[in-house]
């Protein structure tokens, strides 16, 4: 697949959510570890950057401020659900760094595993967002700062410790990264998360009978996870297996309503 197409699939499905864990490299070989490509566009970025410029209308930006003067003067016991609604309303306007700054806040006043899970996770919501290189470390590092704190005191969490492997995939140590995903796979192989990173880091590296491979233990256990039966689909089309990309793009129809994930397959289904 050339890299126009896996953007375009991207933003084929994007807005099914979690593709935003997507890392902004392509590893060549999975395997091995070897050489890094940077991968996006002047397009992806001008997409991404109208996400971020989301305009806020008058009334949440009014419920912002007084979420903001009430979360000053609140109480740590206090400030956590402050925070949230001030997150919900940052989230909405794709201010995702936002979001996570004040979740961020709440979580140093209450020290507590809930507010460090939140903030991570709104910290990692931020990465996936993120377009330069200096903006994706910080926020990566803020992830890891509280994800690593729960996983400290719940080693079990696969689903954070997925969320911080992400982290080091995009960053100058993605062999970690990969090497977490597939300790992830080996305390549990029907992860779900697990085997659909691996399976995207596959197909972004070419290795598309191997994310196939991937996908198919995903949806085998996972049936309903329409990401993966989608780019289970992609990855036959991809490794030239046209009667099972075929089938499999019109299994896809009978699952979703989505009209870009729909049009998207009607496009491949168009060069079978």
């Amino acid at each position: 697949m050339k890299k126009a197409q896996v953007i375009a699939v991207v933003f084929a499905v994007i807005f099914v959510g979690g593709l935003y864990s997507l890392p902004r490299v392509v590893v060549d070989n999975e395997e091995s570890g070897a050489a890094l490509q940077e991968s996006g566009t002047e397009e992806q970025s001008s997409a991404l950057n109208q996400m971020h410029d989301a305009p806020m209308d008058a009334d949440d930006r009014a419920s912002l401020y007084q979420f903001q003067q009430s979360f000053e003067d609140a109480s740590p016991e206090e400030s956590l659900g402050i925070a949230e609604k001030i997150g919900e309303i940052y989230s909405k306007a794709g201010k995702y760094d936002s979001a996570a700054y004040f979740l961020g806040l709440a979580a140093e006043r209450t020290s507590s595993p809930e507010s460090w899970e939140k903030a991570g996770t709104a910290y990692y919501e931020a990465f996936t967002f993120a377009l330069n290189e200096q903006k994706m470390s910080f926020l990566a590092e803020k992830t890891r700062n509280y994800l690593n704190k729960v996983l400290e005191k719940d080693p079990k969490r696969l689903d954070l410790k997925t969320k911080v492997a992400m982290t080091y995939v995009s960053s100058a140590n993605p062999m970690q990264g990969i090497t977490m995903l597939r300790e992830v796979l080996e305390e549990d192989p029907t992860n779900a998360d697990g085997l659909y990173n691996m399976g995207v880091l596959s197909m972004q590296s070419g290795q598309y009978k191997k994310a196939a491979e991937r996908f198919e233990e995903l949806v085998k256990y996972h049936p309903e996870h329409i990401q993966g039966q989608f780019y289970l689909g992609v990855s036959y089309f991809e490794s030239k297996q046209n009667n099972k990309a075929k089938k499999q793009f019109q299994e896809v129809q009978g699952m979703t309503q989505d009209p870009m994930i729909l049009s998207s397959v009607e496009s491949y289904l168009g060069r079978l």
